[in-house]
């Protein structure tokens, strides 16, 4: 009789069942499988597979709702360099120095670096200007000289934003600036009556934050570049401010000197006052940071050494979570990947931390900062590689090193 065929083997299944059989393991059975032959080693790499898998990674680089922010970066590259982050397995170097002219807020004046991250460049604010540095190719290190440098202020830029290709910036001077990246243009015109601590920019619109306690609400629109379209009177110092991603409302968060909740949310169109967030401020827990995750999703930080993330679909009264800086620093800046990942700024050591949403401690801390002690002004991070301002320094962390 005829002999039996041997049977065939699990790979040589169609690719679409092979894909629904791996869809089911985990990121050290895929792996394995990966070692058994060319064939399974290019299966068990395509992305559909590590999607999954990396939605429930630190900074893989996808939001809550999904949305891929790397899609150049393939998926299981970046779970492997997730794990870098959670173990705070990192190669630092001190990429730029400046001379050391920064001030606490709490001063007469609100001078700080300040940055923004754009695919291949580096957006840092020195003095009175804001300098674009091209980042070289493993991210670790920036070229030497500024690609190019953006002026117009007569005293330290504050703080500045980045979004379609310009720049909106607010200064000591009291004015606010508006670049475009690529071109000549510029527009500069007086804003407030002391120094701009914060400015936000979208959909025409610029709002910026002054320690003479306004809130103003800009007109970018053709014949009325510069127009002041609201005046919100804040009754405390504005030391942060972000537009909802709604464009319907922005947030401030103030000095809290006074019995007002130092975060307020205010409509955008009418710049009347919507709500308060919170009710247990203690005097003096000024909020120095504010970002939105989505348009109902706020994480805010400061003096009172709290993160605090804000579901304003639920409570303005109480956030739904927080942490505590563990060692009763105060908090400078906040960053988050939009899904399990926060990193904050310290005002003491330049120490930075990895926070994971799911937990209640402290992840990962970097002390920066040595043998004097400074604020970390501000921080922007990617998929690799975490980027901190200090007084005198900038200081990146590499995660791709092993």
């Amino acid at each position: 009789s005829r002999a039996a065929s041997p049977p065939s083997p699990l790979w040589a299944l169609p690719e679409e069942l092979l894909l629904l059989i791996c869809s089911y393991l985990d990121a050290q059975a895929l792996g394995r499988l990966a070692q058994v032959c060319r064939r399974l080693r290019f299966l068990s790499s395509r992305d559909v597979l590590w999607r999954r898998i990396a939605r429930g990674c630190l900074n893989s680089g996808f939001t809550q709702l999904g949305t891929d922010l790397a899609p150049g970066i393939p998926v299981k590259e970046r779970v492997k360099v997730s794990q870098n982050w959670r173990h705070g397995r990192c190669r630092r170097e001190t990429v730029l120095k400046w001379k050391c002219k920064q001030v606490a807020p709490s001063s007469s004046s609100f001078l700080m670096p300040w940055m923004e991250l754009d695919g291949e460049y580096l957006y840092l604010s020195q003095a009175e200007n804001i300098q674009a540095y091209q980042l070289c190719a493993e991210g670790t290190d920036l070229q030497r000289h500024p690609q190019a440098i953006f002026s117009g202020h007569q005293e330290d830029v504050c703080r500045f934003v980045l979004v379609n290709s310009h720049i909106v910036s607010g200064g000591g001077d009291g004015s606010v600036v508006l670049h475009k990246l690529h071109g000549s243009y510029s527009v500069k015109f007086s804003a407030h009556e002391q120094e701009v601590n914060c400015v936000d920019f979208q959909g025409g619109l610029i709002v910026s934050g002054s320690r003479d306690r306004t809130a103003k609400v800009w007109s970018l629109s053709a014949g009325r570049v510069g127009q002041c379209l609201h005046t919100v009177q804040t009754e405390d110092r504005v030391w942060s401010i972000a537009i909802s991603p709604l464009l319907s409302s922005f947030v401030t968060g103030t000095a809290c000197c006074g019995h007002i909740s130092p975060l307020r949310i205010w409509d955008l169109e009418s710049g009347q006052l919507l709500t308060c967030l919170g009710t247990d401020f203690h005097r003096g827990a000024g909020v120095l940071d504010v970002f939105y995750e989505t348009p109902s999703l706020l994480l805010s930080c400061g003096y009172d050494t709290y993160i605090r993330y804000w579901d304003i679909r639920t409570s303005t009264r109480k956030c739904v979570q927080e942490w505590e800086e563990p060692h009763d620093s105060a908090l400078y800046c906040i960053r988050s990947d939009k899904n399990h990942m926060i990193a904050s700024g310290s005002s003491y050591y330049g120490v930075v931390r990895l926070w994971d949403k799911r937990q209640t401690r402290c992840l990962q801390s970097f002390h920066l900062s040595s043998p004097t002690s400074s604020p970390v002004y501000c921080l922007r991070f990617s998929t690799t590689h975490l980027y901190a301002a200090l007084a005198s320094a900038l200081h990146v962390l590499d995660f791709t090193a092993s």
